[in-house]
């Protein structure tokens, strides 16, 4: 059976689904939704795709339609998550799952009583790197003891991935924060207990903090200290340091390093070397097995209960 797709959103982060889509067999994108007609057209024309439309509801009813990917503004996560799985249709949607937690809630709950595959795009539980690690926690080989994280981009300006204005705001803490808060619980093995967060000042136009600084405690004890700017002219992307009782890894996306910045082949830990193909693998095979994926709605809820709380303290 051919599992037939809609993607929503053909900017930086839609176009690499599509890339890893291409290398999955028996997955067809058939819909392509995004805001630019003319652009959405473009893209669609480069991979093949026949549908376009700049609603989500017109590819919500396509017959054949089985499920949808999100990679849509965060604001509109939570309710376009809700249409899909309202609608019949398995979902995928990027990350943040919300960037109000009752609206997570209220996704989770829905995604129980329909009992359809729904699952958040947190990449770093698929990435070869980070799925070596966990191999040689759940071989007791390696416990984490903390982890060092660094979140950095350059971006005073509302830009994305391929320096094109953004129509939406991004945001360190719902965001950029949530990879980590739940690879960090998701690593260790036990759940957050204690958790901090310091901001910087409010950028005056784009109105979030350009700078932030958190600290997390698991219930066994591991430690995590991760420290995210938006103000960071340099290196881009997210670095992490696990260090261990037994070893010390430095993540860097689908690469991995010893703690004496030697390289570590991770090209045979999966079928392939892309954390987006992998993780899009792993929705797809959900579909056609009936389980619960990796990365299941509800097994990230947890984070964003914890950024909820961080986002009170902050507040407050």
């Amino acid at each position: 059976m051919t599992i037939k797709v809609a993607l929503a959103g053909a900017g930086a982060f839609g176009i690499k689904h599509l890339d890893g889509i291409k290398n999955i067999p028996d997955v067809e994108v058939v819909s392509l939704i995004s805001r630019d007609l003319d652009k959405t057209k473009e893209v669609a024309d480069k991979y093949g795709i026949k549908h376009v439309t700049t609603d989500l509801a017109d590819s919500l009813k396509l017959k054949e339609l089985d499920a949808v990917i999100l990679c849509t503004p965060t604001q509109m996560h939570a309710a376009q998550t809700k249409a899909c799985l309202e609608a019949g249709k398995h979902v995928q949607v990027e990350i943040p799952l919300c960037d109000v937690l009752k609206e997570g809630e209220e996704v989770v709950a829905l995604q129980k009583k329909k009992g359809l595959v729904a699952m958040c795009g947190h990449t770093r539980r698929f990435n070869p790197s980070h799925q070596y690690v966990h191999k040689k926690i759940k071989a007791g080989e390696f416990n984490i003891q903390q982890m060092d994280v660094q979140t950095y981009f350059f971006r005073r300006t509302n830009m994305n991935a391929l320096g094109q204005p953004r129509s939406w705001t991004d945001h360190l803490l719902w965001h950029h924060a949530a990879h980590t808060v739940d690879l960090f619980a998701y690593q260790a093995g036990s759940p957050i207990v204690k958790a901090n967060a310091l901001q910087g000042p409010i950028h005056p136009s784009l109105g979030i903090a350009m700078d932030m600084s958190i600290q997390l405690k698991a219930a066994n004890g591991a430690i995590c200290t991760l420290s995210l700017s938006f103000n960071n002219d340099g290196p881009l992307g997210t670095f992490f340091r696990y260090i261990g009782d037994s070893a010390t890894y430095i993540a860097r996306y689908d690469d991995l390093f010893n703690g004496k910045d030697e390289k570590i082949d991770v090209s045979k830990v999966d079928v392939s070397m892309n954390g987006i193909e992998l993780q899009d693998r792993e929705f797809f095979a959900a579909i056609r097995e009936g389980r619960e994926p990796n990365s299941s709605l509800a097994q990230v809820l947890p984070c964003y209960q914890v950024l909820h709380q961080l986002e009170q303290q902050l507040q407050a």
